[in-house]
This record gives C-alpha cells, structure tokens and sequence, in this order.
C-alpha cells in the first residue's frame, strides 16, 4: 500500500520563486502535497495522472470576485465556481456588502454573513473566502468580532459610492447602502474603517500582517462632472465615452486620499484595486515613495490587460473602473513586468444579458458594470504575459502565492509540502478562441469573445480531488469556506 492517494506525473512544475518550471512529479496524501520530486514511485499508489508534460501551476487565488451582485448568492456560487474551475483557480475571495445587490438587505454584520455563509455552504466547486465591506458605523465596531468569530481578515472600501451611482449616475447614499440617514459614507467615514482595521490588526498582532483594507479608487466628485462633459458633448459613445466619463485622474486622486488616509491612521496595509491606466499606477508609486512605511499592494485584473476600448466585443465591456484606451493596458504590463503590480485577478461579476443592457441596448450609461472573466484568469496572464516576456514563475507568484500570502491563505498558493493539494495543470501550446458559450458562467456573452488564446487549463485539482478533466467540470461541489488564517496544518 502506497503512502500517497494521488501522484500526478510527468509535469514542469512552476514555482512563485523561481523562473522557469522544473520537471518532476506531485504526490499528495489527504488533500495535501506531500513530495514534489522527480521519478516518484507510483507502485500501489490509487490514483495516477499522467501529466504529458503540461505545465503544474499553484491553483490560481482569484482574490477578486462579486458572487451574487447580479444574481442569488446561492445560484452564482454553484455556477461562477464551475466557470471559476475552468481557469484554474482552485481558490476565489469574493467581496460582500450589505445594501442593494447582493442580499438587498442592511443591518449588522453579526446578523447578515451567517446568511452569507449558509447560502453558500455546499454549493461551491472552489474554496472561498469573503472581503468585507464597513458600509456603516456599526459595521466599523463590528471588525474584532469578524476577525475572531468569522475569520474575515480583509476589508473594502469602495470610494466613490458616497457621491456617484454604481453604473454612472448619481444616487441616493443612504437608501443606496442602507444606512442610517444621519450617517454618510464619505471620506470621513473612510478615516473611520481605517482607524477600526488598524484597531483590529493591534488587537490580533499574530494576524497584523494579514488584516488589511482594500480600496476601490475613484473620485465620485470628478465622475460626475465628466459624466455630464461626455454626455453633454455627445462626440463619443461606447466605452469610449465610459472613459472619458471615469477619467484616470479620477483614480490617481483617490489613490492620493486614501495613501494619504492611511498615513493619518497609521494603517500599513493598504491594497490599491483593479488600477486602470498609467496615472493610477503612477499616483500609487508616488504614494509608496512618500510614505515609505505604508505597505502598499497594487492589483490589475485579467480584463484591464486583455482588452482596451476598442477591442472589447461591445459594452458588455463595461466595468468600473473602465476599460481604457490601448496605450493604457500596455502601460500595466509594463507595471507587471517590472514587479511594481503585486497580484492579477478577474474581478468576476456575473451579469446576465438581460441584467447587463438597457433600452436603448448601445447606451453605455443605462448598461450595467462589471462581467465575469474567472476562466479567462491564467489562461490570459501566460498567453500575453509570455509574449512580453513574463516567466511562469512571476505568473504563479501574480495569480497565485501573492494574494494568499497577503489574504491570510496559508495553505494555499504554493506546490510544496504541506501545503493544499491546489493544482491547475495547463497547456501553454493549445490554441483556441473565447466563446461566451463554452464557458461554465450563465453570463451569456463576454467582452473577450473571439479572443484568441494560446494556452488552456486542462485539468483542475482542489485539496488533491479533480474538478475539471479535459476541460470540463466534474463532481459534485467540495469548496469550502476558508476561516482566515487559513493554516498548512
């Protein structure tokens, strides 16, 4: 009888500190990696892969995702999970809210994320974990109690909701977020959530490394001046004119404020989301030179790298912050290139076509925002990251080992013993062309149709179990919800 259940064999093993992948084979017992060596001995062992040669990446930790915002919780983590599979991720940290989308409910948090938890439980085919919002000044008192009773370590502000609509017009704050009417959510409140994060961080200084506050960077002020310039021109339409109506300088400032913010508060974990263009980049470096003690992350998705304006298939593009012009998504690969961006992601929001666009259909302003691209994530970071020059080794440590180091998953993120048996085996010589219908998500389109992509994911393995074979979805849902820290042993 063999002391391993699974040997995967025959696969270049790709590693977030090293450059290049290395053959050998994967040997896992109960979930876990055990040995990564070459010519391991598979006499007895139960289940052998023969890899053929394919890449083995760490299972991709997709830490920005929005189950549920357009669709029931419930539905969208059986479903984005499966498509969420197709891309290799084994691992997906989806952010949660009180207020309309999501549950459409208000109250304290003690009261909403067991609900969260109980919709999800037994429904997901990755692991998964929750960023939290404080959307009000109970929800800022209620972070020791999150830390400690849920094992959420990680926090979001989303700047711009206290003055600017989610899909691009103004709205009513209060009624919006479900907050008290003598409460605004603005940069005071901002100030606040940071005090309570750095509050928590001194009162579990075992985790202080791994409690940090996530910023969504956008002036609210700014978008609304330019959203009426646009639409009062009317020379542009499209995601073009969603551009010009979200300018980059609009995110640099909020970046400014919150670097700034952070300062104030004392609090060093700071993660700047889903930067857009090069001033947003540009202002966060800045920010990193002017307060060196601040320990900033910067996050780009899979979709600000892929597409720009013009390439995207239709407003189906539409996002926040946009898409941007191409001069801008060459500008975040150089960013990646260089290390200044510390982790990918796909910023996966299903939303259905009959959610997504208004009447009339090519009216950018009555779209919705946000579209999914999980299945897309290390697929499209090797196809075009490879083009410029990216080793496999800094793809793992972008779309894997950084985010799970930062996000308290410390079981997750590397192929190494002891660690979770969270294996994405891929094809780097497999040509094919995106198409909305071959992927697991019941969005019916996607801004990347009829990409073309030179690498795939195969086969997906979660806890040592696989989720995807041959590119198709298999088994019943074994994700877990993962308490923070998420432990090795």
């Amino acid at each position: 009888m063999s002391e391993f259940d699974l040997v995967i064999k025959n696969v270049r093993v790709v590693a977030h500190d090293r450059d290049e992948p290395v053959p050998g084979d994967i040997a896992v017992r109960a979930g876990k990696i055990v040995e990564v060596a070459p010519g391991l001995d598979v006499t007895g062992v139960p289940e052998v892969v023969d890899g053929r040669g394919r890449l083995a990446f760490p299972g991709v930790v997709d830490a920005h995702q929005h189950w549920g915002i357009y669709n029931p919780l419930a539905e969208d983590t059986a479903t984005e999970s499966r498509a969420a599979a197709q891309g290799g991720v084994t691992s997906a940290l989806t952010y949660m809210r009180t207020g309309r989308y999501y549950l459409n409910q208000g109250g304290d948090y003690a009261d909403f994320f067991p609900e969260v938890l109980a919709r999800t439980q037994g429904r997901a085919h990755v692991d998964y974990a929750f960023h939290l919002a404080p959307i009000s000044k109970r929800h800022i008192e209620e972070i020791p109690d999150l830390v400690e009773r849920f094992g959420v370590t990680s926090f979001k502000v989303f700047m711009f909701y206290g003055g600017h609509g989610l899909h691009g017009r103004s709205a009513d704050q209060n009624e919006f977020l479900m907050i008290p009417e003598d409460e605004r959510y603005d940069y005071a409140h901002f100030e606040f959530v940071m005090r309570g994060v750095q509050a928590a961080r001194e009162k579990f200084p075992h985790l202080a490394e791994e409690i940090s506050l996530s910023l969504h960077c956008e002036t609210a002020e700014i978008m609304t001046a330019y959203t009426k310039l646009v639409e009062e021109a009317g020379d542009l339409t499209g995601l073009a004119a969603y551009s010009a109506s979200r300018p980059p300088h609009s995110e640099g400032l909020a970046v400014s404020i919150a670097s700034y913010l952070a300062h104030e508060t004392g609090l060093p974990t700071i993660n700047l989301l889903h930067l857009s263009s090069r001033k947003a980049v540009d202002a966060a470096v800045r920010m990193s030179r002017a307060f060196p003690h601040i320990d900033f992350r910067r996050e780009v998705t899979v979709g600000h790298l892929l597409a720009d304006i013009d390439t995207a298939h239709g407003i189906g593009g539409k996002v926040n912050p946009p898409l941007r012009p191409r001069e801008d998504v060459e500008a975040l690969w150089e960013y990646v290139a260089d290390g200044t961006v510390d982790w990918v992601v796909s910023d996966h929001a299903c939303c259905r076509d009959e959610a997504k666009f208004g009447t009339p259909r090519d009216d950018v302003f009555l779209a919705k925002s946000g579209f999914g691209g999980t299945e897309y994530l290390l697929p499209g970071m090797v196809t075009e990251g490879r083009k410029r020059g990216l080793s496999y080794g800094r793809i793992a440590a972008l779309t894997s080992y950084n985010p799970a180091v930062r996000y308290g998953l410390r079981g997750k993120g590397a192929l190494a013993a002891g660690h979770d048996a969270d294996i994405a085996l891929l094809d780097p010589d497999r040509t094919w062309t995106v198409r909305a219908q071959d992927s697991e998500s019941t969005q019916e389109y996607t801004p990347f149709e009829g990409f073309e992509l030179t690498a795939k994911v195969t086969d997906t393995f979660l806890r040592g179990s696989r989720i995807l074979a041959d590119g198709k979805v298999v088994g019943e849902p074994s994700g877990r919800y993962l308490a923070r820290p998420y432990a090795r042993d």
